[in-house]
């Protein structure tokens, strides 16, 4: 097939890899002239995957409209804040036919409209398909095993994504709960914010099991509400993210919270970072659902208020802790 990445970071760089790996033809989109060189060059993203080589039939591109132009899939692989402004400019120009992946994870501001909703909201009647799961990029691109779900409403579509982008290192399975499997991605990083301020506290194993495990039960209460099936919460796009992103030590969201946890302020920590950390922009649009939804999701809020509202962390776990008691099952 030929395929478009749109999106050269880390993770769109990795599966650009991935479906050049697979025998496709892979051109890839970059914001960044020096990353579209050092691809083009060197068959590296010195920037955003240094010490990683990629195939070197990747062809990286900074004209978007050029790079999806007569291609049978495109992939959505860039942040999501910027993810619409994106789609919406090269809207007329992208080939009727070609199903849209969308592998950004994230709520928009403003909007709470999730990503697929973003792009079928900009490309009328597209088939749009959401990828998600346990995937840091580092260990795709390095070919070590992963497993991840593509959801879309038509079974077919999905299998085109799955197809295209399955190998020996890379299961891909099907999923039809689109919400859910784009919540899961989405929420995960703000519970991976939360758990990355409690080790930054030097609190220990049990807190985060416990941060992790209520966090499941705020994603799935919200996820339920917005229509999502519960049982998507206990697969990859939920439980197998959310324990990915809340331990691993590749995680930025995770990262984030450690430094906000050591007593730095989120413009402090930002500062110093190039790559996004989705979690802090969910955080908001999270908290803002729930609350529209009229969903008790305190771990959410809890984050809202040390990253934004000044509230030191040492306290917003005290008041998590001390909240009224209750039965585990609502």
């Amino acid at each position: 097939m030929r395929c478009a990445v749109v999106g050269a970071g880390a993770w769109g760089t990795a599966l650009a890899d991935l479906l050049a790996r697979n025998k496709h033809e892979v051109r890839l989109w970059a914001y960044e002239p020096d990353v579209v060189d050092s691809i083009n060059g060197s068959h590296e993203n010195v920037r955003f995957l240094r010490g990683h080589p990629l195939t070197e039939s990747i062809r990286a591109l900074g004209d978007v409209g050029a790079t999806t132009n007569g291609a049978d899939l495109v992939l959505f692989a860039t942040p999501s804040h910027v993810l619409r402004s994106i789609v919406k400019g090269i809207a007329p120009a992208l080939p009727a036919s070609a199903p849209l992946v969308v592998a950004t994870k994230g709520i928009e501001k403003g909007t709470l409209s999730l990503m697929t909703e973003i792009v079928e909201q900009e490309v009328h009647g597209a088939t749009v398909i959401a990828l998600s799961g346990p995937s840091f990029a580092v260990e795709v691109v390095a070919c070590q095993p992963t497993a991840v779900v593509v959801a879309s409403h038509k079974d077919d579509a999905a299998a085109i994504a799955q197809r295209a982008l399955s190998s020996p290192y890379f299961r891909t399975y099907t999923h039809t709960d689109v919400i859910g499997v784009e919540l899961g991605g989405a929420l995960k990083n703000v519970m991976a914010v939360a758990t990355g301020i409690a080790e930054g506290l030097g609190l220990g194993f049990n807190a985060r099991a416990a941060l992790i495990t209520r966090g499941l039960a705020e994603m799935t209460r919200l996820g339920v509400a917005l229509g999502a099936e519960e049982s998507t919460f206990a697969g990859l796009a939920g439980l197998g993210d959310l324990v990915l992103t809340c331990t691993g030590s590749l995680s930025r969201n995770r990262g984030v919270g450690v430094e906000v946890g050591k007593g730095r302020t989120l413009d402090e920590v930002l500062r110093d970072r190039e790559t996004v950390a989705e979690g802090v922009f969910a955080a908001q649009s999270a908290r803002e659902l729930a609350v529209r939804e009229g969903v008790e999701m305190p771990i959410v809020d809890a984050v809202n208020r040390v990253l934004f509202e000044g509230q030191s962390a040492r306290s917003a776990i005290g008041a998590l802790m001390s909240r009224e008691l209750r039965a585990e099952v609502d």
